[in-house]
């Protein structure tokens, strides 16, 4: 199985165990998950996708380029690339999952593909990461002629027009250096729920949590 995966991706493993880890989904019993992994991997991809637009789009603003960051690392997205990757079908799950449809479980998908970048990054670097990271997400950026909506507007706009609260952004943590903080944001509306983002700025992690929370109320 893993051996079908390393050459989809055109990545091979000097230590097999940590794809093996990168697939292994929480729920199955009495063995290590991919939790940690998917933590290493959304910071990668991150970082890796800012490069991405800014080399891109040498002439948009900062505002411009964080609604394409944002698209861009979104779960939908995420989801995207791990299907067409066939990922699900080489995850490691426990029974529970297995009856639920997990394979194809969006959350599961996009936790597994961070899981994975942040496998290929231990195993090979950061030029291995980054050779798989972006091919994919340049064809992905250059979809996009015009930057995507704000995020936040646009869920500011989807509550306005069924009368509810304005949503409301919380800081949750800031954690690393003093010169490259990491902010986790958490936007909320009340009585509808709330998502968090993750990003090197407050702007960009209040856009990526905008995202999930708008993406979670239009197709949840």
């Amino acid at each position: 199985m893993t051996e079908k995966l390393q050459q989809r991706i055109a990545y091979r493993f000097r230590n097999e165990e940590l794809l093996k880890l990168a697939l292994t989904h929480p729920s199955v019993a009495n063995a290590k998950s991919n939790q940690r992994l998917e933590f290493l991997g959304d910071a990668i991809l991150g970082a890796v996708v800012a490069k991405i637009v800014y080399e891109l789009y040498p002439e948009e603003k900062e505002g411009e380029l964080a609604r394409r960051h944002a698209a861009l690392v979104c779960g939908k997205t995420l989801t995207q690339v791990a299907r067409d990757m066939e990922l699900g079908e080489l995850l490691h799950i426990g029974t529970s999952e297995t009856q639920s449809q997990g394979r194809q479980n969006a959350s599961n998908l996009e936790d597994a593909l961070e899981a994975l970048i942040g496998a290929i990054y231990l195993d090979g670097g950061i030029t291995a990461v980054d050779n798989f990271i972006t091919p994919r997400w340049t064809e992905l950026s250059r979809k996009t002629e015009t930057p995507p909506k704000d995020a936040k507007t646009s869920l500011q706009e989807w509550a306005q027009a069924r009368g509810l609260p304005v949503p409301v952004y919380n800081l949750v943590d800031s954690s690393g250096p003093a010169h490259a903080p990491e902010f986790v944001i958490e936007v909320t509306i009340p009585g509808q729920g709330s998502k968090q983002g993750k990003a090197l700025s407050k702007r960009v992690a209040e856009q990526a949590a905008a995202g999930a929370l708008l993406e979670a109320l239009q197709h949840g």
